[in-house]
């Protein structure tokens, strides 16, 4: 019997819609339903619901030998009604134990404890994970990487979405090193002055300012915006800006709390309140303090919820940063359902017209043309965990696919592979530079 765990960990497959978490230890828990998040929430990101369409196949045999793996009895596929090529190419390939599960247009529906509640009915407990209650959640991509890996091809490419500001928005498969200023170039653009770059979905991505940065397993989307587009300037607001606007203007309308997915499911995070403590110099029940602990950093608080544009997100953000360097963790309880649960979930095209992303909202079609750079530099920590360590060193000449970066033994960590055929040129503490054989310098 072929070992699913094993040939995940060879793979150096993790999470590609989140932090990066190793799959290995996912495929290697057992549960009774595995999920396929194919929701892909966050606005102007294309690529799971192309590759859903595009290759139907893999992500079923990946769904299934993670249930093999697993011994899970029942395999969820949770998309959108309106990612309909992805549904009829899945829905003739499922087997018995298979669903498509139809989740609403909705934003946070891919966050993976939004997803459960939405597809299952199920609740994961504040603090807690997935596999607490039975699931083990993995998205598009990520069971791509799996049914691949069974096939003995490890992770050397990362398909993401660019779009925004750009002459003309793509989805592309790129090796992982590729330099992000490169991929901005395959949408026909070279980095701009009067442009911003966020990394990530609008909403929970970051602005780079640094286009040199390489392309990781966990890089969804490049977006560029104008610099002086509200959310650019909201993410470059210093934390005590963001502080000095909580303490002025937060009047405790609790609308953050009200229109927080996490507090709608019965978790015991009530934003308004944080604010309010923090403006208090932490003044309050310790128990809520350390609710912050449990925030998705979803940031349906700061970009729809608050009416006077403060960040209850950064502010927990802030705190988590405090509480975990002190060893604190959270340990309440799972509370009720708010019976307005279903009613106060953010529709996604509200979405996108209070973000001001409407005019940017475009088609990024998925291209086939497969794309190599001269040179790749990759991160040797690509997910949760500790880094790879080097197993080459700079002159040796690699192939694709071919191990450089092993997990430390007995750490948490995942493999890394060279993306390209190419010369070693340079190691240092963070990454593996590979230059593309006859390429010029």
């Amino acid at each position: 019997m072929i070992d699913v765990s094993t040939k995940v960990r060879e793979a150096g497959v993790v999470g590609a819609g989140g932090a990066g978490f190793p799959t290995h230890l996912k495929v290697s828990a057992k549960a009774e339903i595995v999920l396929v998040n194919g929701a892909e929430c966050e606005p102007l990101l294309k690529s799971d619901q192309q590759l859903a369409a595009k290759y139907p196949e893999l992500i079923v045999k990946g769904l299934a030998h993670s249930m093999a793996s697993t011994g899970a009895s029942r395999g969820i596929i949770a998309l959108k009604a309106k990612y309909k090529e992805a549904i009829n190419a899945l829905r003739p390939l499922l087997t018995e134990n298979m669903e498509i599960a139809i989740l609403p247009d909705i934003y946070p529906a891919g966050d993976e404890v939004m997803a459960i509640w939405l597809t299952t009915g199920r609740r994961v407990p504040p603090g807690g994970i997935p596999i607490a209650i039975g699931v083990v959640v993995n998205n598009i991509q990520t069971m791509i990487n799996i049914a691949q890996a069974m096939e003995g091809i490890p992770v050397t490419t990362r398909t993401m979405t660019i779009t925004g500001a750009v002459s003309r928005p793509i989805t592309v498969t790129v090796p992982l090193g590729t330099r992000l200023r490169d991929v901005l170039e395959l949408a026909g653009d070279r980095p701009r002055e009067d442009l911003a770059y966020i990394v990530g979905g609008p909403v929970m991505g970051s602005v780079e300012t640094d286009l040199n940065k390489p392309v990781t397993k966990t890089t969804g989307a490049l977006i560029a915006l104008p610099d002086d587009h509200p959310l650019v300037q909201n993410k470059q607001k210093s934390i005590e800006g963001v502080l000095r606007i909580a303490k002025t203007a937060c009047e405790q309308c609790s609308f953050c709390t009200e229109l927080c997915p996490r507090h709608l499911i019965g978790h015991a995070l009530p934003p308004h309140l944080l604010i309010r403590a923090v403006n208090y110099n932490l003044v309050g029940n310790p128990e809520l303090i350390t609710s912050a602990l449990i925030c998705s950093e979803c940031g349906v608080c700061e970009v729809y919820a608050c009416p006077v544009g403060i960040s209850p997100r950064r502010v927990n953000v802030a705190l988590k940063r405090e509480l975990r360097a002190k060893g604190i963790k959270y340990t309440g309880q799972l509370g009720k359902e708010d019976s307005m649960a279903e009613h106060r979930l953010v529709p996604s095209a509200r979405l996108i017209q209070r973000l001001g992303l409407s005019s940017w909202y475009r088609e990024a079609p998925l291209q086939t043309e497969s794309f190599e750079p001269e040179e790749v530099v990759l991160n040797l920590q690509q997910h949760v965990g500790v880094p790879a360590a080097p197993i080459v060193k700079t002159g040796d000449t690699v192939t694709r696919g071919q191990v450089i970066g092993e997990i430390p033994e007995g750490a948490l960590g995942a493999r890394i592979h060279a993306s390209i055929s190419g010369t070693v040129t340079l190691i240092t503490s963070q990454t593996i530079t590979i230059r593309k054989s006859g390429a010029v310098l």
